[in-house]
């Protein structure tokens, strides 16, 4: 067993290369994939983690699963161009708000959200599978908001792929729309969808599963269900947990489950994390699950913090998968139960195993607006909506032990409208995102229709 070899939640796929997980992201029997056995590092190992470079560290953590496929020189080449464009030289920052709390800031990609930091790496990455194994791919991607602007940034304009990014209409901020409809890159093409995040993203799920049309256009996908994301997004706990050099409790926003799960790869990799916390806005899917023992989806509820109004944590599965110590047929009929009751009552051992890992917070809007009123009078900073629902989700942890990092997962500029009414003023506009709104928009407005989706994606390759 090795952590270049890849297996399904489902049990039914065949064994997978990291290429091969890659360039499918979705297994054939619609598991998502994990390493056969999870790497590790030696105590010795994480401790020299400190001092190093962000690069240096994500080579680290990303060449334990690459396998043969890339060379060392390939994919240290892959990493430098992923982060050649980040404000802050350290790439994530750790900034502490007041004793033993701390920020870790993860928006100073090119889209200023978290996603940056997993979406570069995955755009090098496919443009040298591709290379290698010739052929094209059609990305779909189904965002909430910042997933999206993320992967036409890091894909837009790549030869041998066309990317299509479905977001709910009127349910993400002006500026994560315009991030994405301003592409003027000929392989970007955007679909407002009537419907939520949750109704975009069955509709991905329905694409992978129509096998035929997905091997006719050679479907993948960037979203978090893609392994190669939740490897690149574990470096930061590895990162801040060198810097801090004591084991944390790590507070993160949450909506499909992906940049938490991370962390959950990460301790499983031999990090020591005191804790990892789920904070969740009113779409409390995650919170119930914990707190109640039934994983319960409902209708998603617009809030100040769009990213996260999602009823269906597609990564949960992943949590799931290794919770039931990875009974695929427990997981597939789980799955299978709550597809189609839309509600899944978790068996005692499993849900202890979860307790055993997760804390879960559920915060309002009222509650988010408070956080972000109560850093900027404290710190003079502003935080974005859905860090401060990790904010006021960290409030609750009186007695935690040691550091508590709250994962700051966007810039506050993307959602001016929250933040003004927290704080009476818009941030400041950074370069990134000035003269957006004078850009022409390229979008399709589509209805929530499989059939309607599948014949706008044939189209538009010509297939």
């Amino acid at each position: 067993m090795n952590a270049h070899t890849f297996v399904s939640t489902r049990g039914r796929a065949p064994a997978a290369s990291f290429a091969d997980v890659l360039l499918a992201a979705l297994a054939p029997d619609g598991g998502l994939y994990l390493p056969q056995a999870w790497p590790q590092f030696s105590a010795t190992e994480l401790a020299a983690f400190k001092g190093v470079s962000y690069q240096e560290a994500a080579y680290q953590v990303l060449s334990r699963f690459t396998g043969p496929f890339f060379s060392e020189t390939e994919l240290r080449e892959v990493i430098a161009a992923a982060y050649s464009d980040f404000d802050a030289p350290e790439i994530a920052p750790l900034v502490e708000i007041e004793k033993d709390r701390y920020l870790l800031e993860l928006f100073h990609g090119p889209t200023l959200a978290f996603k940056d930091i997993a979406l570069q790496v995955l755009g090098q990455l496919f443009s040298r599978a591709l290379a290698k194994r010739g052929g094209r791919a059609t990305i779909v991607a189904a965002t909430s908001g910042d997933t999206g602007s993320a992967a036409i940034a890091a894909l837009g304009g790549l030869p041998n792929i066309d990317v299509f990014v479905m977001h709910p209409k009127g349910r993400v901020s002006d500026v994560q729309r315009l991030q994405m409809t301003t592409s003027a890159h000929a392989n970007v093409h955007n679909i407002a969808l009537e419907g939520s995040f949750d109704d975009a993203q069955s509709i991905v799920k329905a694409l992978f599963a129509d096998t035929a049309f997905a091997k006719k256009v050679s479907l993948t996908a960037v979203n978090s269900i893609n392994f190669a994301r939740i490897a690149a997004q574990s470096v930061y706990y590895l990162t801040a947990t060198s810097a801090l050099g004591r084991p944390a409790t790590f507070v993160v926003p949450t909506g499909n489950f992906g940049d938490i799960f991370a962390g959950e790869a990460a301790w499983r990799m031999g990090l020591s994390v005191e804790r990892l916390v789920i904070a969740t806005n009113s779409n409390d899917i995650m919170a119930r699950a914990l707190n109640e023992g039934v994983y319960a989806s409902g209708d998603a509820k617009p809030t100040l913090s769009p990213s996260m109004d999602i009823q269906v944590a597609s990564n949960f599965e992943r949590a799931l998968f290794e919770a039931c110590d990875r009974d695929a047929d427990w997981a597939t009929a789980a799955m299978n139960d709550f597809t189609r009751d839309k509600r899944l009552a978790l068996p005692q051992e499993v849900l202890a195993r979860l307790r055993a890992r997760y804390s879960a917070f559920a915060k309002d809007d009222a509650a988010t607006i408070d956080a972000i009123k109560a850093v900027h009078a404290q710190t003079g900073r502003i935080i974005d909506p859905h860090t401060a629902i990790g904010v006021a989700a960290a409030r609750d942890l009186k007695d935690a032990p040691g550091p508590v990092v709250v994962l700051s997962t966007a810039h506050p500029a993307k959602f001016p409208d929250a933040v003004a009414r927290a704080i009476g003023a818009a941030p400041p506009v950074p370069k990134r995102l000035q003269g957006l709104e004078t850009k022409p928009e390229r979008v399709e407005t589509l209805p929530h229709s499989l059939p309607l989706i599948r014949d706008f994606i044939s189209s538009r390759l010509g297939s």
